[in-house]
């Protein structure tokens, strides 16, 4: 019993301290509890031995995550989705397959070890997997349905990878059980919609008239264990055997009772597997031959994303949903620990080489987070790049209206926006410009004509009605660009008044050197009304607190004056440079 306190305080200990510390980094859950299965485990700091039981038990969290994924899909949307399921799932595996395998021969496999080591690496991790989608909010997304779509098909495809294993065997009892456990398969899984259609449904309905809230979770747990344990017994995935449970429940009015139900025990196994994954990576098996296992991943990685993308471009998906389906797929998966161990046993593959192909499929598993965060971060620049020269070209052609604006507003962010929104209310008329096609995007979705432009050429600014108006305003975020334009602005339109927006205290220096009207902090005048607002609820009277604030502000600004003179640096302006 002490033992396994000892051992559940250390699991819990890990996750609290190291999971957090991985999503702070952006680097997702998953990888956090990869990291803390690794620390903890026999090849580290040997806190935890038994990871055999551990990966074991712990595929209840992949079988009850696969549950509440068949609960949110309705039988006719599995019906819809079977050109998906068995157009690209069964391309994906035959083609990543072979192309894996002829891999394998060129590292000198025999082909028979090739052949499984092949199909193996083929299948992806559905844990993984479908934890990354859930985690960003993407199980429902495009990509995130033909990636499920190929996942379902790998799990049908437990059954016939088993069967060649033993095939391979070169045994006629293997062939035989093998054509055996298929026929089993095939049963069970019409047992299985059976007895779910016709008598899972009132048998919740008797447990539901009891009124009781733990009876009615364990019969939710009862259905999912059991029938992933009846799946196990015929050679099939047990996550396959919770999908088809979910998915019988998925139209009842239990459904959400359900979900809340299995959620909590759901989250703690599926992080308890990756922190068994983690724990049996051997790491001395590692650096032995670590140049290999690392041309293994990286080969793996980059032929399932090729394959996968090109399958997903030729089933119609665009550009960037092919590519997030690759990345997600990538990795090798969690049969491929089951696979491998059954040809070790029919000494198809040899227990050193068993071991590294566990290395490859762990390291890729844990390299999967960053790939996605890579391929977002790449597929985010290039949208973001495309986007603004579609837009900065099509805004460059537009001109600017005739008329002669009162005000001249250069920058349409925050501030410009709430400097416009005082003018609009007064009847003032003005003309803005902004260099980014986003904040024109977002004013001209709330009704205000902000107009492309670049606050550097004069000849812009003279279309924009420079030349007439009386008061132009820099609201620039960037401060070089502001303190360049404000020196051109005051050399080629001295006769409008010119206020500028400072980010910090250096920043307004330079701009008073120039001898503007007005500088004004961004920051500065909010501070101060939260300032009178505190005073005035520490019981000061209102006219006493707004009399404390002016003058605060006088001398403030005094000083400000008085350094822009002297050239002087205090605390007072260095602690302003900071404010942002």
């Amino acid at each position: 019993m002490d033992h396994f306190l000892l051992s559940t305080i250390i699991f819990l200990l890990a996750a609290v301290l190291i999971v957090p510390l991985a999503k702070h980094n952006g680097l997702g859950a998953v990888l956090g509890y990869l990291g803390a299965g690794l620390l903890i485990g026999p090849n580290s700091l040997g806190l935890i031995s038994e990871v055999e039981a551990i990966l074991h038990f712990s595929e209840l969290g992949v079988v009850l995550l696969l549950f509440l994924i068949g609960l949110e899909l309705k039988p006719r949307r599995l019906w819809v989705m079977r050109k998906a399921v068995f157009g690209l799932g069964l391309a994906q595996v035959l083609l990543s397959g072979a192309l894996l395998g002829g891999v394998a021969l060129l590292f000198g496999l025999t082909w028979k070890t090739a052949l499984i080591a092949g199909f193996g690496l083929a299948l992806s991790s559905t844990a993984f997997a479908l934890q990354l989608m859930s985690e960003r909010g993407e199980l429902s997304s495009q990509y995130g349905r033909g990636a499920f779509a190929i996942l379902l098909f790998q799990d049908l495809a437990v059954v016939p990878l088993l069967a060649l294993v033993a095939a391979l065997a070169d045994s006629k009892v293997h062939d035989s059980n093998a054509l055996l456990n298929l026929a089993k398969g095939l049963g069970m899984i019409i047992a299985v919609v059976v007895i779910g259609r016709f008598a899972v449904k009132p048998a919740f309905h008797l447990v539901a008239k009891a009124h009781s809230r733990e009876l009615f979770t364990a019969a939710a747990l009862l259905v999912v264990m059991g029938t992933a344990w009846l799946m196990e017994q015929v050679g099939l995935s047990m996550a396959l055997g919770a999908f088809l449970a979910g998915m019988l429940l998925s139209d009842s009015e239990f459904r959400h009772q359900l979900e809340a139900d299995i959620e909590p025990f759901r989250g703690l196994l599926l992080g308890l597997f990756f922190m068994a994954v983690g724990m049996q990576m051997d790491l001395h098996l590692l650096l032995e031959h670590i140049g290999i296992i690392l041309a293994a991943v990286v080969l793996l990685m980059l032929i399932k994303t090729g394959l996968i993308y090109a399958m997903a471009r030729g089933f119609g998906n665009n550009n960037a949903d092919s590519l997030r389906m690759g990345v997600t797929l990538s990795q090798g998966g969690e049969f491929a620990f089951v696979l491998f161990s059954t040809a070790a046993q029919s000494k198809l593959m040899s227990t050193e080489l068993t071991g590294i192909m566990t290395l490859v499929v762990s390291i890729s598993m844990a390299f999967t987070p960053l790939v996605v965060k890579a391929a977002d971060s790449y597929l985010g620049r290039q949208q973001k790049r495309q986007s603004d020269d579609d837009d900065t070209q099509a805004l460059e052609h537009e001109t600017f209206p005739e008329h002669n604006p009162e005000v001249l507003i250069i920058g349409f962010g925050r501030i410009g926006l709430t400097i416009a929104r005082v003018l609009q209310a007064r009847n003032i008329a003005f003309t803005a410009i902004d260099a980014n096609p986003a904040h024109i995007r977002f004013a001209r979705r709330l009704g205000y004509e902000v107009y492309y432009g670049d606050a550097l050429r004069n000849d812009v600014l003279e279309a924009a009605g420079a030349e007439k108006a009386r008061l132009i305003i820099l609201a620039i975020n960037n401060p070089d660009i502001s303190e360049k334009a404000a020196l051109q602005i005051r050399e080629h339109f001295p006769r409008a008044k010119l206020f500028a927006r400072a980010r910090n205290s250096e920043n307004a220096l330079h701009l008073l050197e120039l001898d503007l009207d007005h500088v004004f902090l961004e920051t500065y005048d909010t501070s101060l009304g939260v300032s009178l607002e505190a005073l005035q609820a520490l019981g000061v009277p209102a006219d006493k607190a707004r009399q404390w604030i002016l003058e605060f502000r006088e001398t403030d600004l005094a000083q400000l004056e008085a350094k822009r003179l002297s050239k002087a640096t205090s605390p007072q302006a260095e602690s302003w440079q900071h404010e942002h």
